[in-house]
């Protein structure tokens, strides 16, 4: 996967509670960690350069699993997490949203200051990036969001968002270093979004004799749509629906982890609090850590381990969340001195889950599926930006 992509999603207001913002950071980074124990800082880049995983990593986060704010939540939640431990994990984030960007070439040079990479290059790198979304390729959309994320290697990605006010929808870029052979020759593997027309693309291969000139770019260049490869567009709709989920994976996946309760994970079933609920939650970060990437078409589905923050699919379930969180922290640090017993147990989890699919005929009813979600909220300390979830009233029966 080591095509960058975009992605294309609804303008969405709100804010994100200090409750949800915290907890994001908390699980982000125990699952940046957890890919990194198993496979590295390139690992942690290239998936973050792929659009449907980061759309699945930010759902299983607790944000809105369709929404433009899932861009900004996530690299901010996880510059905030990751980079205090930058040292130790090899991994450090620059930029973010609007003045935070610019710090980008500061931050990136400081960086490099310590670690002994090419700091002016890499800054290069990160403007050229910028002004190909921005400039080259005009689609629509202005940027207002630029992050990039480095190795002690010198490999990185960007992830940067532009947004349409004539649309009000936003578009997110993936760009990956090992994919970019030139900044200006056709440096996506791919771009599409909505068809608008034909736009101008100062950087596809038929447009050198217009770069080599600068003159005349819009009349005279060689106009051509882009080829589309890596790139997610999401409803409008706020509510997760039945045609948004890979009904298959998610039936296979509640089977597992409430009717079947698997007795093989002796280690992470022992643990305190781990009951179907926090199963379930499980199974999805399992998918997030260890899935390929044909198992993120559905991001939709991530959202049915720690809920949203308005309440779609249901109240964000806190206890769950926080169980969820400890378990995966406690097994990544047992894991750095030996003991990977959990970890393993937590990737099998996503195996057996996989393997449960492939006979498995979904007749789960997906609107009572949510109703239960909901109705059960309460117990789990079910909350969302309006407030908590309260358990539903008692039916009072008349004989009148």
């Amino acid at each position: 996967m080591k095509r960058s992509g975009t992605a294309d999603l609804p303008l969405h207001g709100g804010f994100v509670p200090l409750w949800l913002a915290e907890r994001m950071g908390r699980l982000g980074f125990a699952i940046t960690e957890a890919i990194i124990t198993e496979y590295g800082t390139a690992e942690v880049l290239r998936r973050l350069s792929d659009p449907f995983w980061f759309q699945s990593f930010g759902a299983v986060m607790g944000m809105d699993w369709h929404s433009s704010g899932i861009t900004t939540s996530v690299m901010g939640a996880l510059k905030r997490a990751v980079n205090p431990y930058a040292k130790e994990l090899g991994l450090y984030i620059c930029g973010g949203k609007g003045k935070y960007s610019r710090q980008t070439p500061q931050e990136l040079l400081h960086y490099c200051d310590r670690t002994g990479l090419d700091g002016p290059a890499l800054v290069r790198c990160s403007k050229l990036s910028a002004k190909v979304d921005n400039t080259a390729v005009q689609d629509g959309f202005q940027l207002y969001l630029h992050s990039f994320v480095i190795n002690t290697e010198g490999l990185w990605t960007v992830v940067q968002q532009g947004m349409s006010n004539e649309s009000s929808t936003a578009r997110r870029y993936h760009w990956h270093s090992s994919a970019v052979k030139s900044f200006v020759d056709e440096p996506h593997t791919g771009i599409c979004g909505v068809n608008q027309g034909q736009i101008l693309n100062m950087v596809a291969a038929g447009a050198k004799p217009s770069r080599a000139s600068m003159m005349s770019m819009s009349a005279e260049h060689p106009e051509r749509m882009l080829k589309e490869i890596r790139h997610l567009i999401l409803p409008g709709h706020h509510e997760v629906r039945a045609d948004d989920v890979d009904l298959k994976r998610l039936g296979a996946m509640l089977w597992l982890s409430h009717e079947k309760k698997p007795a093989d994970f002796e280690e992470l079933l022992l643990l305190e609090g781990m009951g179907p609920r926090t199963l379930q939650s499980m199974a999805l970060v399992s998918e997030v850590i260890y899935g390929t990437p044909s198992r993120f078409d559905d991001p939709a589905r991530f959202s049915f381990a720690h809920g949203g923050k308005d309440g779609h699919p249901f109240p964000v379930p806190v206890k769950v969340f926080d169980e969820t969180i400890s378990v995966l922290s406690k097994a990544v640090q047992k894991a750095k001195i030996g003991q990977s017993d959990k970890l393993d147990a937590i990737r099998k989890l996503g195996e057996l889950s996989r393997a449960a699919e492939k006979d498995f005929t979904p007749n789960q009813n997906f609107d009572a599926l949510i109703e239960k979600e909901r109705r059960d909220s309460w117990k789990y300390g079910g909350r969302t930006v309006s407030g908590y979830a309260q358990p539903p009233k008692p039916v009072q029966l008349s004989l009148f």
